[in-house]
């Protein structure tokens, strides 16, 4: 034990278990620097101001019987109660910059400070997408080489960069699909999905007015390729499927299922979610895909989550390039020009409309820029391979607590896929999400893909270091181990969170989402 000057120890001792003294409760609820904190609503009053304000000129009433006179029951704060409240907030939230996100299918990658730095700079920051475009021109000339680079790294014709989000980018792709099948006179109604594909596709393909039919998984984990060609017909107008799929692997028939889609007339449509394991060193045009998404958060290192801002950019063939939506970046001689509906004229004149208001998110497409120019070609293939490295690494070093479904179907992409087979009885997989909180890590993603009983999704990306997916492994094989061991202690997990576990189902049923004033409260009831 290395001991300071003191005589204190300095590395963690576990108790014995006659030493051990029940914890005493504190007389505020805080928990040494974990803070408990009220309501915003408990903390001020709608009867007091933080803020002293002039009296109010005498002015003419211009909204009539609209004008609210009584209070809006905001509380009043100072400037230090409103700052320790959400700053102990912001302390209670799992991060990126905390610790690792190992949700599966969703690359939660650390984001650099250098694209925040350049997404910052006056010019980008600050740009309104109604300034006129020859003040504009560094902004549409950035819009343009990023889309320069994702036709070049996925070997596709071009791309529509105003989608918002991945479930956006599929709804463009199946509109561009469906314009084109229009464009021929052809009317079909069947989008095919395999099981292992993500679940907005289903979605997205349903939103469009198209019939949803799966297509079954093979025992391995991949497309059943004679289920698929068996149900090829005039009818279908499209296959969504997702690769690297969201078992974590590679469809190895990916340029055979593209073929046999093509002859019977229709188009492949490829979720590129999961494209953050293979850039860098598999192009889907090369495959055969006709229309693919990519998420700049999941790839790119754009933030992600929070609601947005996001961008879902669509790589295109050139069978489905021009029926791309409107607005898009052209470079005209020396200048870079925004093609919209007044000035498109006949050279994109079988677009399908467009999607967005502008032009998309400017700050998403320089940070995305600045990541793809600071890594470089060979940089950028070394985060595919980190990533597929790092999430084999995770699969086989917990093969032996964990069932691997799909651990036998050759090496994992980007992210590990585990059941719940073996946990002793009682227990489930929400029980070691809830125990990995205990240990300090944001749970995995559940019970997703739905073709695995219990599913635990782990994705590591390449941002991780050995020594941090070390310690993930152990508190992972930590939490497995109790389960299968039936120590019931884990069924209350999380234990050290500022709040026990919800009943999820009464949460979500019936949320109750907004404060009543307790003395109200207590008359309703």
């Amino acid at each position: 034990m290395t001991m300071l000057k003191e005589g204190r120890p300095t590395t963690p001792q576990a108790l014995a278990e006659s030493d051990a003294a029940p914890v005493p409760a504190t007389v505020t609820g805080n928990r040494a620097l974990m803070l408990e904190e009220a309501l915003i609503f408990e903390i001020g009053s709608a009867e007091t101001t933080g803020v002293d304000f002039a009296q109010a000129p005498d002015v003419a009433d211009r909204l009539g019987n609209l004008a609210r006179t009584d209070s809006i029951g905001l509380p009043g704060l100072s400037e230090q109660e409103t700052v320790r409240h959400y700053t102990r907030l912001s302390r209670q939230n799992y991060a990126i910059d905390l610790g690792l996100f190992p949700l599966g299918s969703c690359t939660m990658k650390h984001n650099p400070r250098l694209n925040e730095k350049v997404a910052r700079m006056p010019g980008f920051a600050d740009v309104h997408p109604l300034a006129p475009q020859s003040t504009v021109q560094g902004a549409l000339a950035v819009i343009h080489e990023l889309a320069g680079w994702l036709v070049t790294l996925t070997g596709m014709h071009s791309v529509a960069m105003s989608p918002k989000a991945g479930a956006h980018g599929e709804l463009c792709g199946l509109l561009a699909i469906r314009a084109a099948l229009e464009a021929r006179g052809d009317a079909r109604s069947v989008v095919l999905v395999p099981e292992s594909a993500h679940g907005t596709n289903p979605a997205t393909a349903a939103f469009c007015g198209y019939k949803v039919e799966d297509i079954p998984a093979t025992p391995d984990g991949r497309v059943d390729l004679d289920a698929l060609k068996g149900r090829l017909g005039p009818d279908v107008a499209a296959v969504m499927i997702t690769n690297p799929n969201t078992c974590g692997l590679f469809e190895r028939d990916m340029r055979t299922i593209s073929d046999a889609v093509h002859a019977a007339g229709a188009f492949v449509y490829c979720d590129g979610a999961n494209f953050n394991a293979i850039v860098g060193r598999v192009r889907p045009g090369d495959l055969g895909v006709d229309a693919m998404h990519i998420n700049l958060h999941k790839t790119f290192s754009t933030p992600h989550g929070g609601g947005g801002p996001g961008s879902g950019p669509v790589v295109l063939s050139e069978a489905l390039a021009p029926f791309a939506p409107l607005p898009f970046v052209e470079k005209q001689g020396d200048k870079f020009v925004l093609v919209e509906e007044e000035t498109v004229e006949d050279h994109h004149g079988r677009t399908f409309g467009r999607m967005v208001a502008f032009h998309g998110q400017m700050g998403m497409f320089t940070r995305a820029l600045t990541y793809i120019l600071s890594h470089g070609a060979d940089g950028l293939r070394q985060v595919a391979g980190d990533a597929v490295l790092n999430a084999n690494y995770i699969l086989r070093s917990l093969d032996d607590v964990l069932d691997a479904p799909f651990g036998g179907s050759g090496p994992c992409m980007h992210e590990a896929l585990f059941s719940d087979k073996g946990l002793a009885e009682g227990f489930t997989t929400l029980d070691i999400a809830k125990g990995l909180i205990d240990e300090g890590f944001h749970p995995m993603t559940m019970y997703f893909p739905l073709v695995v009983h219990g599913a635990m999704l782990v994705e590591p990306t390449e941002t991780e270091s050995k020594a941090a997916l070390d310690q993930f492994i152990l508190a992972l094989r930590s939490v497995a181990e109790r389960a299968k061991a039936g120590d019931e202690q884990l069924k209350g997990a999380p234990h050290f969170a500022p709040r026990r576990r919800l009943d999820e189902t009464l949460a979500a049923r019936r949320p109750v989402l907004a404060w009543t004033e307790p003395a109200l409260a207590d008359v309703a009831e």
